[in-house]
């Protein structure tokens, strides 16, 4: 039973517009009220939470001592390029997508730029939307490809390369500037991948990886690393990391010789596209019972906001991106790029909320897979 808190948002109707239709836009495009980071949070903050049928996050790290959640040294520097997208997955947790306007300017990049070249960090992590198409992505990649970051990465979601003759080239921009790319990839088949990401994903998604495996990405022994991200397809927990990765790679090489190196089993969390997901199909108090089931105290010890910082499009500064996109910024002195300081960031108690479950449950999860082994 969905508590009443939740229950009226499925209950909102777009009349004169189709389902397809509205699956196509984002939620602010479709003026839903998950769209706002403060509804959100208080559907997570009330409900089962507040009434006390499930303990609430911060009351569970201070069960094993993990409370105030402090950060560690820094090691990956995360910017957001934008929320436009080509695609409009129905798990997005950016809610991004051709409608979303939000992109990174080039005088933002340039302060980006400055902080990449003085940082403690050794990864440097490029998301978005989809990255590539902001405006200035190529420029502020060539520079920041100078800076002597020993992991750059840029988060594609495939289809991107094939989306347009302007985007043909970018397996050859890659390989130049050396970079890390990790891709989005929910299955090895055709109709769990368009389910989540829309038809004709899957194809376009292999066309990419042949381009890429084509100019050496992924091969075995190469230094060109390309890398997979799976979400699940539903309101359930993924499965394990090394076994899913084995069944990936033998299914993509035998079905297509598609080669990669390493698969990320990202855990979806319950806020924006995934969350009204979960509401519309009553799954949402399940959810997050699973969630706290599966709590992880181990997990906890390597969240990525504790060695993370998170750049917005706009250079507001967060603990994760998770968090970025509920508008939770730092509890520091600096919360912009604008007044970057490493030393002072370092120094302050990580926000928190019920979505933090999702990064702790069972072997944990990251933008860089599973933190636990």
């Amino acid at each position: 039973m969905l508590h009443r808190n939740v229950k009226g948002i499925i209950n909102k109707k777009y009349h004169g517009v189709s389902m397809a239709k509205l699956k196509q836009q984002s939620l602010q495009k479709r003026d839903n009220e998950l769209a706002s980071a403060n509804r959100q949070l208080e559907i997570l903050s009330n409900g089962i939470f507040k009434n006390g049928e499930l303990p609430t996050f911060a009351k569970k790290i201070k069960e094993t001592n993990e409370f105030p959640l402090r950060p560690k040294k820094l090691e990956i520097l995360q910017i957001n390029l934008g929320y436009m997208c080509n695609q409009v997955c129905e798990h997005c947790h950016v809610d991004a997508g051709p409608d979303r306007k939000e992109i990174m300017t080039w005088k933002t990049m340039q302060r980006c730029l400055e902080v990449i070249k003085n940082t403690d960090a050794h990864t440097l992590d490029l998301t978005g939307g989809a990255p590539e198409m902001n405006p200035n992505f190529r420029r502020f990649v060539e520079q920041a490809s100078k800076a002597g970051i020993q992991d750059f990465i840029v988060r594609s979601n495939l289809t991107i390369l094939r989306a347009n003759k302007k985007y043909h080239d970018l397996p050859e921009f890659f390989k130049k500037h050396r970079v890390h790319v990790v891709s989005s990839m929910p299955h090895w088949t055709r109709g769990k991948t368009d389910k989540q990401r829309g038809e004709g994903v899957f194809d376009m998604s292999i066309t990419a990886l042949k381009e890429l495996n084509a100019v050496g990405y992924g091969m075995p022994g190469s230094d060109l690393k390309l890398d997979l991200v799976y979400n699940p397809n539903g309101a359930y927990l993924p499965g394990d990391q090394v076994s899913m990765e084995k069944e990936f790679k033998s299914a993509l090489l035998a079905d297509f010789n598609i080669q990669f190196h390493n698969l990320f089993a990202i855990t979806n969390l319950p806020i924006s596209r995934f969350l009204d997901y979960l509401i519309a199909s009553e799954n949402y108090e399940d959810y997050m019972y699973q969630l706290v089931e599966a709590y992880n105290p181990a997990a906890v010890k390597n969240v990525m906001c504790t060695n993370t910082i998170s750049i917005s499009w706009d250079g507001w500064l967060y603990d994760c991106d998770f968090n970025q996109m509920l508008g939770l910024k730092v509890a520091s002195k600096v919360t912009h790029i604008n007044q970057y300081n490493e030393t002072i960031l370092n120094d302050r108690d990580i926000v928190i909320s019920q979505h933090c479950y999702g990064c702790t449950a069972g072997a944990g999860s990251s933008c860089q897979g599973t933190v636990t082994a």
